[in-house]
């Protein structure tokens, strides 16, 4: 049996591969797929695929192109999220702030550098017309649980993560969401590793048509919501209002869009270069 690791966090976006792992759908295929969750976001599934930690990693799609533009031998293989991630823009209850302008040059709390967290905290200075040299500061604090802390000892200023994520922290009084910042691209894409396309692309297809059979139908599954409200500890209005937003994709991310993500990457001063559309993307 193949065995292939596989990353992503531990959200309600991924309850797909939950269902298809729990099913045996991949051990039926003579695959032994192993789920690993990542807390720390796309930084560290980056750091993953890097290591050959995993083979696969279900990732924020501004993260892994700026990656692999930085030398990450990996590739797209497909969208997996078509809509916008919605990030909150979460302050402590207790806070002196109250809007975005009052968190302008401020400390932001990122999991780590190259996460979503610190790159999409450019986009909202982008689209506040901050300075992107004088009005960003970050404060590395690996996790969600990490930022929990920082925020409420007053470590870091804000936090960008999304929202329904982190809606039972603001529901309970941790954090209050001062405003929110919709991702300007489709927000997941599947990477993998080139070494894992190159000797096991068969495995690599199989995977692709376990996982694309579950997200087409994946809202028809009978009573999915409260399914997602129990396993993710949500409140059941705010799960229908996340699958009303969400759309899942089944086929390779678009050169149009490739070029538009990397334009804005460019253009926030996140990546130093663009590249060609073949050395981001594997078309299966």
């Amino acid at each position: 049996m193949k065995k292939v690791n596989i990353g992503g966090v531990p959200e309600h976006f991924n309850l797909a591969w939950y269902l298809t792992l729990k099913n045996g759908e991949y051990k039926a295929e003579d695959i032994n797929l192993r789920w690993h969750d990542y807390y720390g976001g796309t930084g560290e599934m980056c750091k993953g695929l890097r290591n050959g930690d995993i083979d696969i990693a279900v990732i924020l799609t501004e993260g892994i192109i700026a990656d692999i533009i930085d030398g990450n031998p990996s590739k797209i293989v497909q969208t997996f999220v078509e809509s916008p991630l919605i990030w909150g823009i979460h302050v402590a209850n207790n806070s002196k702030f109250n809007t975005i302008d009052d968190i302008k040059g401020t400390r932001a709390a990122i999991s780590r550098y190259g996460s979503g967290s610190h790159l999409m905290a450019y986009v909202n200075a982008k689209n506040n017309d901050w300075d992107l040299e004088k009005d960003l500061k970050f404060e590395v604090i690996k996790n969600l649980d990490g930022a929990v802390k920082g925020l409420t000892e007053e470590d870091a200023d804000y936090f960008m993560w999304e929202k329904f994520t982190t809606k039972p922290l603001v529901d309970d009084g941790t954090f209050r969401r001062i405003g929110n910042c919709p991702s300007p691209w489709p927000c997941f894409v599947i990477a993998v590793r080139q070494e894992f396309i190159d000797n096991s692309e068969d495995d690599l297809k199989v995977i692709l048509d376990i996982i694309n059979n579950t997200t087409a139908d994946f809202k028809s599954i009978p009573s999915i919501d409260k399914t997602i409200a129990n396993r993710y500890e949500q409140e059941i209005e705010d799960v229908k209002e996340w699958l009303s937003l969400t759309e899942w994709s089944q086929t390779v991310i678009d050169k149009k869009t490739i070029k538009n993500i990397q334009n804005q990457l460019f253009d926030l001063n996140i990546i130093p270069e663009k590249i060609g559309y073949s050395d981001l993307v594997h078309e299966i």
